[in-house]
């Protein structure tokens, strides 16, 4: 008796919607829309490496936006604790909010971490300008994810003999990147902020940059404020020596003014003067911008002297 109990409580009944409901609907019911979500409930991506600034192809996205609204829906997940999460979309939503819309079209689908993660990096390194700041972080993050998710390969990530695919190798083949160059990209996330920013901006080349990297956080610190005192960046060779005598422990600021300071091959003549002989021209509290905009304007001053003398 107990037995056709537990086999009754067993047994699901289908229930009346279940009955009438097609084969279709219910695959419609499954199927992922478009929905439209207020602004205010979506967060950005944590850690999200690629900028969005309010620059002139923004502002012209945002006139479009107004204009036309958006035409490619963005990919939100939702969040544990309520609102979601923007996965791709994150410049259509700053474009959206500076063309004063509430809402943005958007998909709603259910993703992990890591797959979020390799969602979001493979969206934006689709775009044209990159900054390499932005390149190594989204790199780094993306192997990340894959290596997490090496524990589960797919027959994609097996070759013929069986063996997996190192995950850098995966990135590599995906990004269209040598496994040498994508490690590269990721050892800039070792530098600095401020040095990072100088490499974004072409004042530090890429190379010398991989180098750089290497040094500690303190001897980066005193190679920027050098760099800015002397308006001097290293060569790849000086990069390089400097990585060198850092891995030594013969690294101090003493020796990076040294190296930043030497004369380079094909390089200009530079005029130094001596700090000790300036110095005391000047408050205790000024820069070296300031002494050096004193200077050029005292400088200015005294050729515009020496012109009026001359034409009398």
């Amino acid at each position: 008796m107990a037995a056709k109990d537990d086999m009754r409580a067993s047994i699901k009944l289908a229930t009346v919607a279940d009955l009438f409901s097609t084969e279709e609907s219910r695959a419609d019911q499954q199927r992922e829309k478009v929905m439209e979500i207020p602004l205010s409930e979506i967060s950005d991506f944590p850690g999200h490496p690629f900028k969005v600034k309010a620059d002139e192809a923004m502002l012209e996205m945002a006139d479009s936006v107004k204009q036309y609204g958006i035409l490619v829906p963005g990919l939100v997940r939702p969040k544990t604790d309520g609102g979601y999460e923007m996965v791709a979309g994150h410049r259509r939503k700053k474009a959206s909010e500076l063309a004063g819309r509430e809402t943005m079209p958007c998909i709603v689908r259910e993703l992990d971490d890591d797959q979020a993660t390799i969602i979001m990096v493979d969206s934006n390194l689709q775009r044209e300008n990159i900054a390499p700041s932005e390149k190594a972080f989204a790199y780094k993050m993306k192997l990340e994810a894959m290596k997490r998710q090496a524990g589960r390969p797919n027959r994609e990530n097996v070759s013929q003999v069986g063996t997996q695919k190192r995950s850098d190798q995966l990135l590599a083949d995906q990004a269209g990147e040598s496994r040498n160059q994508i490690q590269r990209y990721i050892r800039l996330t070792e530098l600095t902020p401020t040095i990072l920013e100088m490499v974004d901006d072409k004042r530090i080349a890429f190379n010398p940059a991989v180098e750089l990297s290497y040094l500690a956080e303190e001897e980066q610190k005193a190679l920027y404020e050098t760099m800015q005192s002397e308006d001097c960046t290293p060569s790849l060779a000086q990069a390089q020596r400097m990585k060198k005598l850092s891995q030594d422990g013969r690294l101090n600021v003493d020796v990076i003014f040294s190296i930043l300071t030497e004369e380079k091959p094909n390089q200009k003549e530079k005029m130094t003067i001596r700090r000790e002989r300036i110095d005391r021209f000047f408050p205790r509290d000024f820069t070296e911008k300031q002494k050096e905009d004193l200077i050029v304007q005292l400088l200015e001053s005294w050729y515009k002297k020496r012109q009026r003398e001359q034409e009398r």
